[in-house]
């Protein structure tokens, strides 16, 4: 009688870390450390940027560094973590291959950091087989799949009024505190995509429990995978959790699955790429920003999208922070130009209770005009129609100096705009759906017909 096989997840991955070993290593050692950046010397032809190398300290510590340029025969390089304990003279070990990680299946429901290890304290994480590059180039435009039919995000502003669609990248464009992340939750608990990959990059340390726990919550967590960044950690990490979120996403693209991938922000993704790019002595431009944050930014984004056709799909959906709600500042100017449609945050709106703050007027989705039925469409404009009219006399109606009578169109948006207000109003905790939302939709919009008197 044969004993049944127990696997064990811990000595699986101890194993398979074990057969990936190379055994030829190289090594530099530090010639000198100014600010963030360190020299490093000897073997330096054999290094390219991007590289990764690990620092043995002197307080017994192993320091992940990048490589990210070259001065002569001297390779420059940032750490990942503090420069605690780097000196002259450290020995550098150098990694030969490129940075890859080994997503698994198992990975939904669990919380990683920029590497892909757990930091949720429930033990190890599986690896698959079939390496992922963490900088992976987008799929050749093509061979890509169209954009998919409509996805369900769960929240009524949105589906009706902006619609998204399978593989379609929108961005949502917001100042702080204004509800982008508590949206951004909203999506992961009821959208109807097979997988969702969080990345929160830059976040407060003390908001991700709170994010986990209160906002995504249980049902949320069991079809997603986080990745985490906070704040206080280097730009290395905040950039790489970035790139980490992408990789993931398109390990479960490739087996055919919709995949939802959220970002919040690419703003502090740009931030800590312009760190680095001026620690290596790039001239700075608009508001400080380096040449490599936009190169670094459509690289970023175009991963998102459509698969080779056949495959799965990322839909993206990617929070950008706007610098004193200025939704025209460089990194929101350029995010905007690269993804298919966006989603702008108003605080005036939040400021009076409407939430999700949403701006119809200044949203847009590019997809959506093909994928909506003419009656749809119909019904869409009109109510667009309403909130342009109320908007454009909003100041004299509120000062009362609008006199009722005046323009037919006018009155009819002042009486239908409560009504839009208290569509576009959903709690955190209310589903919607696609029927629900076009059937409250025509209940407003469409035009009542009036019994005549019988002769």
């Amino acid at each position: 009688m044969s004993l049944p096989a127990f696997k064990n997840p811990a000595a699986e991955c101890f194993i398979a870390d074990i057969a990936r070993l190379n055994p030829t290593q190289f090594y530099g050692e530090i010639s000198g450390v100014v600010g963030m950046l360190v020299e490093i010397k000897g073997n330096t032809t054999l290094l390219s940027v991007g590289d990764r190398c690990r620092v043995y300290a002197r307080n017994n510590s192993i320091i992940p560094l990048e490589i990210i340029g070259f001065k002569g025969d001297v390779a420059l390089a940032i750490p990942y973590t503090t420069l605690d304990g780097i000196g002259l003279g450290n020995k550098v070990l150098y990694e030969q291959a490129a940075p890859v990680v080994y997503p698994h299946d198992t990975w939904l429901g669990r919380v990683i950091n920029a590497f892909g290890d757990p930091i949720d304290e429930q033990g190890g994480l599986l690896k698959g087989e079939k390496p992922q590059a963490i900088k992976a180039n987008p799929p050749p435009s093509h061979a890509r799949g169209r954009v998919g039919a409509k996805l369900n995000l769960g929240v009524r502003a949105l589906n009706i009024f902006l619609t998204c669609c399978v593989g379609q990248r929108l961005g949502i464009f917001a100042g702080s505190g204004v509800g982008k992340s508590t949206m951004m939750s909203m999506f992961a608990k009821f959208t109807e995509a097979d997988v969702v990959v969080i990345g929160l990059i830059g976040e407060r340390g003390r908001e991700v429990q709170e994010f986990i726990e209160d906002d995504l919550g249980e049902e949320g967590m069991k079809k997603s995978v986080l990745v985490v960044a906070t704040s206080d950690e280097s730009p290395l990490m905040r950039r790489q959790a970035a790139y980490m979120t992408l990789t993931v996403a398109e390990y479960f693209r490739d087996q055919g699955k919709n995949v939802l991938c959220l970002m919040d922000s690419v703003t502090r993704f740009a931030m800590a790429q312009r760190e680095i790019g001026l620690s290596a002595g790039e001239p700075p431009t608009s508001k400080g920003y380096t040449p490599t944050v936009f190169t670094e930014l459509a690289k970023l984004l175009e991963r998102a999208g459509p698969g080779l056709k056949g495959s799965g799909s990322i839909t993206g959906l990617f929070s950008v922070l706007v610098e004193g709600d200025d939704t025209n500042e460089p990194i929101a100017d350029a995010t905007r130009g690269i993804l298919d449609g966006h989603i702008v945050l108003e605080r005036k709106i939040a400021e009076r209770g409407r939430y999700p703050a949403i701006n119809m007027l200044k949203s847009i989705s590019r997809s959506m005009p093909d994928c909506n039925t003419p009656d749809e469409t119909k019904m869409i404009n009109r109510a667009r129609g309403m909130l342009a009219a109320y908007e454009n006399m909003a100041e004299l109606i509120r000062l009362g100096a609008y006199k009722k009578g005046t323009d037919a169109a006018v009155d009819e948006a002042i009486d239908h705009y409560p009504l839009i207000e208290d569509f576009l109003t959903q709690a955190t905790f209310e589903q919607s759906s696609f029927d629900e939302g076009y059937e409250r939709l025509s209940e407003i919009v469409t035009p009542k017909r009036r019994d005549t008197d019988k002769a």
